[in-house]
């Protein structure tokens, strides 16, 4: 990373490898990007410094959890407010924060307000969090759930490739 905050191919390539497995090793990213040891160690702490490294967790195995017992219901929620007003939108943000259940809470620009998902360990656990999302808040509109029953495809993985006809 350079001194204006830029990321760099190198940069780019350590990064796009640690999403990947946050266990590489020094030794290891040196070696998948050809730049020695030091380099590596130094540039990770930079952007681990800088914010762009927020955290280093474990994914864990929906099925093979599913397979020892452990239930998860996922839901897929549009949240509607109304009225829509900056206090509206920022007090229900702050109580989808506030909400383990909440996994994610995207802002979106057009139809619903919010679309967030959740990880629930059954059908009266979701029916806990709705009541406290989305039937206390008085600003909830209108919500609309959709409940996984498959997913053949999961990725945490940002693309961090260059944009073409840069340097960086």
């Amino acid at each position: 990373m350079n001194q204006s905050n830029q990321l760099d191919a190198l940069d780019r390539h350590l990064l796009s490898l640690l999403q990947e497995n946050c266990q590489l090793s020094v030794q290891q990213l040196a070696e998948r990007t050809g730049s020695s040891g030091a380099t590596c160690h130094r540039r990770v702490k930079a952007m681990e410094e800088a914010g762009y490294i927020e955290r280093r967790v474990a994914l864990l195995s929906h099925d093979r959890l599913k397979a020892a017992g452990v239930s998860v219901l996922h839901a897929l929620v549009e949240v509607t407010l109304e009225p829509q007003t900056q206090e509206n939108m920022a007090r229900f943000e702050a109580a989808s924060l506030a909400e383990p259940a909440v996994q994610q809470c995207w802002r979106t620009g057009s139809g619903p307000d919010f679309m967030l998902v959740l990880a629930v360990q059954d059908m009266p656990h979701y029916q806990q969090v709705a009541q406290r999302l989305f039937v206390q808040a008085h600003c909830v509109r209108n919500v609309r759930a959709f409940f996984a029953t498959h997913r053949p495809k999961f990725s945490h993985a940002l693309p961090l490739q260059a944009p073409q006809g840069t340097t960086h």
